[in-house]
């Protein structure tokens, strides 16, 4: 399994909601629909503008061509909520405790 940790700033503390709506209508179902496409945490402190999202994959290949083909669009719809350029660190060998995660 591969993992994706991206951490973002929201453009204001007021986007949050918004942030979070655009990430449950807009981004999931397009992550769903990626090949190897594991599942999602999405982490945030509703008194901060920082939000951490990670993404798991059934391989590195998989994450791969998500970054190449999708994550572009991804960028593009999060413009309007977030602040500068996500920041991206990928992790590999990774072990999940969730139910139907690891397999």
């Amino acid at each position: 399994m591969f993992a994706r940790n991206t951490s973002l700033r929201l453009k204001s503390i007021n986007m949050s909601s918004e942030f979070t709506r655009t990430f449950e209508d807009e981004i999931l179902p397009l992550l769903r629909q990626q090949k190897g496409f594991v599942g999602e945490l999405a982490l945030a402190n509703p008194s901060s503008m920082e939000r951490i999202a990670i993404s798991l994959w059934a391989s590195k290949a998989d994450a791969d061509t998500y970054l190449a083909k999708t994550y572009p669009a991804v960028l593009k719809i999060l413009a309007k909520t977030i602040e500068g350029t996500p920041m991206v660190h990928t992790f590999d060998s990774v072990t999940a405790t969730f139910p139907n995660w690891a397999e």
